[in-house]
């Protein structure tokens, strides 16, 4: 038998409380803020209680974050993959990535985690379609999802403020 979400080396897998740790240090750093939308850091407090509530599914939460993590350790998190803003009766979803650490970057797996990720979607939720916003200057961010089959369908002009000043945002689609 199969699994779903695993494949090319990498298994996607619910969030665990052992995770927390990798929460903290991924949402608590300030680098990546710009692509989160985020402006303060976290509590392990908040974090353990994101944790706990985590079991309950995409239709009651309207989002699903999976570990990405490497198939010969499943127990490391390596990376997370987050659906977003899931529109049941559209049945599409917004999908972000991360790959945590310089060492666990440029080896494919965030391009084996969105594939494996995508054939979730599309063949056992039945989505009609995900999208994804990408800052302009995120050059590796749009080559993933282009060569995973997402398709640029907009741009929204200086749309995000940065430390330079506003950048572009450009917008993504994958039909099921």
């Amino acid at each position: 038998m199969s699994n779903l979400l695993k494949s090319e080396g990498i298994e996607l897998r619910a969030l665990e409380p052992e995770d927390l740790e990798f929460l903290y240090s991924c949402e608590n750093n300030s680098e990546i803020w710009n692509v989160s939308n985020t402006l303060a850091p976290f509590s392990k407090y908040i974090l353990r209680q994101y944790i706990k509530n985590s079991h309950h599914d995409i239709y009651t939460n309207k989002q699903l974050r999976l570990i990405i993590s490497n198939e010969t350790e499943p127990n490391k998190a390596i990376g997370a993959i987050d659906l977003f803003d899931f529109d049941p009766y559209h049945m599409r979803a917004g999908v972000g990535i991360l790959i945590h650490g310089q060492n666990n970057q440029s080896k494919g797996l965030a391009s084996s985690a969105l594939k494996t990720l995508i054939n979730y979607c599309f063949n056992h939720l039945h989505f009609n379609q995900l999208y994804c916003n990408i800052g302009a200057a995120n050059t590796k961010s749009i080559h993933l999802f282009e060569k995973c089959g997402f398709i640029k369908c907009g741009e929204k002009k200086q749309w995000l403020r940065t430390t330079d000043g506003f950048e572009s945002e450009l917008m993504f689609q994958l039909l099921n």
